[in-house]
């Protein structure tokens, strides 16, 4: 799972870097389930840098350079991360075939921008160490409901 390359496309302009304890097992999650790549990675740094469909994040393992507090599980709490996808279909067979437990089942959701709504099929799953990633597909746009405020 080791690349050697920039991410396709370059580097996004917020890449979130997460603590793991074991990368091992978080390029299992990351890679093996939900469909990531490893663009490049330093494993004598425990390492990694991943990508999927224009989506990044590192994965480092826990050194301390960055702690802030103590990194007790589930770690990131306060926080999801929204990686959008083409269709989570895919990816809910892929956790359901390793039994991984869902944080939130699949459902749609509508939110206000401006004058209209955007929908999205969404899910949420913790990683092996408890960050909570959400998987959204987009359901495209509507008109606000009638009464709904603007």
């Amino acid at each position: 799972m080791t690349g050697d390359r920039l991410p396709d496309g370059g580097f996004s302009l917020l890449v979130p870097e997460l603590d793991v304890h074991d990368l091992a097992a978080s390029l299992a999650f990351w890679c093996g389930t939900l469909g990531f790549t490893v663009a490049y990675s330093r494993p004598e740094n425990g390492f990694a840098y991943l990508e999927r469909g224009g989506a990044q994040a590192m994965l480092n393992v826990a050194n301390g350079n960055w702690r802030t507090g103590a990194l007790e599980p589930p770690l990131g709490r306060g926080i999801n991360l929204q990686i959008a996808v083409d269709a989570v279909d895919p990816i809910l067979a892929a956790l359901d075939s390793a039994s991984w437990p869902l944080f939130r089942p699949a459902h749609e959701a509508w939110y206000r921008v401006g004058e209209v709504e955007v929908g999205v099929r969404q899910f949420l799953v913790q990683d092996p160490d408890g960050y909570l990633l959400r998987f959204a597909e987009s359901l495209g746009r509507r008109p606000l409901s009638p009464g709904e405020p603007a």
